[in-house]
């Protein structure tokens, strides 16, 4: 099993000293990737860190730090409060706490917890593969303008005009856009090749599938090379030569 990733915001001391002998004798179920006793540095730490629980013991006299939550550009992450006050339960669940610890701290208590976060985000994620599949398969199946870029954290629908390549990045994807910005998906290249427009994208490389629309220059000096809009070079692959002066034959 994989441990999920904690943050700790708590104004005590205390809290934290147990919930790390929590984690140093629990490291397989969670680890402990930061804390801090301030709402505005979780901000950033939140942002940095993308855990996957925030264990949270701080007074909240506002809505500050849930409307931080709800800023966030991925998936936000549960939340379980700890206090010594029974009534700060019904603000915790208000907010869709995941659980509610009462001090002090039980181990026990706390590792029903943790599962719990586990359990949720287990079926999120199921449920989201789900989703994402339907999309892909959907979009597989329909002439559009649109690609659906799946990570575990949301799925994005890009342009595909705006693409300039897609690269390799291990069993991930990457995509480069005209904007500047790339984006990862959690799908594999290979899945990419039979959804992208094969009007524009042709998969140059083992690493990369280009869009014709962004070639500036081909090059065929020491092998073919295409410079592509954004300034990036990459190879054709020597194999995949024929199949490319086909390809661009067809569409001059």
């Amino acid at each position: 099993m994989t441990p999920i990733n904690a943050v700790i915001i708590s104004e005590q001391k205390e809290t934290f000293l147990i919930l790390k002998k929590f984690e140093e004798e629990n490291s397989m179920i969670m680890k402990i990737v930061g804390d801090t006793n301030c709402v505005k540095e979780a901000a950033v730490l939140i942002k940095e860190k993308k855990p996957d629980v925030i264990l949270l013991d701080i007074v909240l006299e506002n809505n500050l730090f849930f409307e931080i939550l709800e800023r966030l550009e991925f998936l936000i992450p549960k939340l379980v409060f700890i206090s010594a006050h029974k009534d700060y339960a019904i603000k915790a669940f208000k907010h869709d706490a995941v659980d509610f610890l009462l001090k002090p701290i039980d181990f026990n208590a706390l590792i029903i917890a943790v599962y719990k976060v586990i359990k949720r985000r287990a079926m999120e994620l199921s449920y989201q593969n789900q989703k994402v599949n339907n999309i892909i398969i959907n979009t597989a199946n329909q002439t559009n303008d649109y690609v659906a870029v799946a990570s575990l954290e949301k799925i994005e629908l890009i342009p595909m005009a705006e693409i300039i390549f897609c690269k390799a990045d291990g069993k991930y994807t990457v995509f480069m856009l005209s904007n500047g910005s790339s984006i990862m998906s959690s799908r594999n290249l290979g899945e990419y090749s039979t959804i992208l427009d094969s009007n524009y994208f042709f998969r140059i490389h083992h690493s990369y599938i280009i869009n014709l629309r962004h070639i500036v220059k081909i090059s065929k000096k020491d092998g073919y090379f295409c410079e592509l809009s954004n300034g990036v070079i990459l190879p054709v692959a020597k194999r995949r030569q024929d199949d490319f002066n086909k390809f661009i034959k067809l569409k001059e």
